[in-house]
């Protein structure tokens, strides 16, 4: 049985993949790009937790990072609809399905990246928080 970190996570990834992106969990970049655009989901870090006593629950605000990556003449264009679609993905349902308490993302900081022989990639990391509380820092 999988943990709730575990299962907001791919709950989040699943999310990620019903845009027209590209959605992979925990992979390297890939030698292409596709037309699309490119989200990779970052587990991140769960933090630390603040404890309550009575019941013993652990309320984390665990920091996951989404790269998103587009590549092309337009790439300006492509990565303004490709960050406002992964906004518009999580206002749908910000508890995941009442996996979560909250998710939010906070705004993305893009760089260009030139690559030699080819258009350059336009990426940045969007962080997005998830609420979510646990019995057990391990389960």
């Amino acid at each position: 049985m999988p943990t709730p970190r575990e299962t907001i996570l791919a709950a989040l990834h699943a999310r990620l993949s019903a845009l027209p992106a590209t959605a992979l969990r925990g992979d390297v970049l890939p030698e292409r790009v596709p037309a699309e655009g490119l989200l990779i989901l970052r587990d991140g870090e769960p933090g630390e937790p603040e404890v309550t006593l009575s019941p013993l629950r652990y309320h984390y605000q665990h920091r996951a990072e989404i790269e998103a990556v587009v590549q092309g003449t337009a790439r300006d264009a492509a990565f303004d609809t490709l960050t406002a679609s992964i906004g518009a993905a999580l206002a749908v349902d910000r508890t995941l399905g009442g996996l979560c308490d909250w998710v939010e993302a906070e705004a993305p900081r893009p760089v260009d990246l030139p690559v030699e022989g080819a258009a350059s990639l336009k990426a940045a990391v969007i962080p997005v928080i998830l609420h979510y509380t646990t019995a057990d820092p391990l389960a």
